[in-house]
């Protein structure tokens, strides 16, 4: 096949996609959740590490590794939230199947994030976001 066809055939497909109002991007189903999950994180890596890695494509106001309860360690995968939900969008596409420390990790949206139980020892902050949510909608 001629690769001049080729380039003619994407670009009408191309022009019916933009015809179309409805078409929407797999991330809007996303679009009232600022949270991500992180998996296949290297065991070493601690909170400030994470942050300072995701927070290449927004900030970051809130992140769950979690650990495990008897040893304190981490597990290898957590939770991000950012201030902005479109930064979940850049973070999922442009971190998911990378490599951190030789480790392939797996960067995908959530759709409803749920705050862990134990609310004992959470700062006033941090209560605000599990009420109210990260990147509240704005009127």
């Amino acid at each position: 096949m001629n690769p001049l066809t080729n380039v003619k055939n994407i670009k009408k497909l191309t022009e019916k996609e933009l015809q179309y109002s409805n078409k929407t991007s797999w991330h809007d189903q996303y679009k009232d959740s600022a949270w991500i999950f992180i998996g296949g994180l290297p065991y070493d890596l601690t909170e400030g590490d994470i942050i300072a890695i995701f927070s290449q494509y927004g900030e970051v106001v809130n992140i769950n590794l979690i650990r495990d309860k008897n040893t304190g360690k981490q597990k290898g995968y957590g939770f991000l939230c950012y201030e902005d939900q479109r930064s979940t969008i850049l973070a999922v596409d442009n971190f998911n199947g990378t490599k951190i420390l030789g480790r392939v990790i797996r960067v995908d949206h959530v759709a409803n994030y749920k705050a862990p139980k134990d609310s004992k020892n959470i700062d006033e902050e941090t209560k605000k976001l599990r009420k109210e949510g990260c990147a509240p909608r704005k009127n």
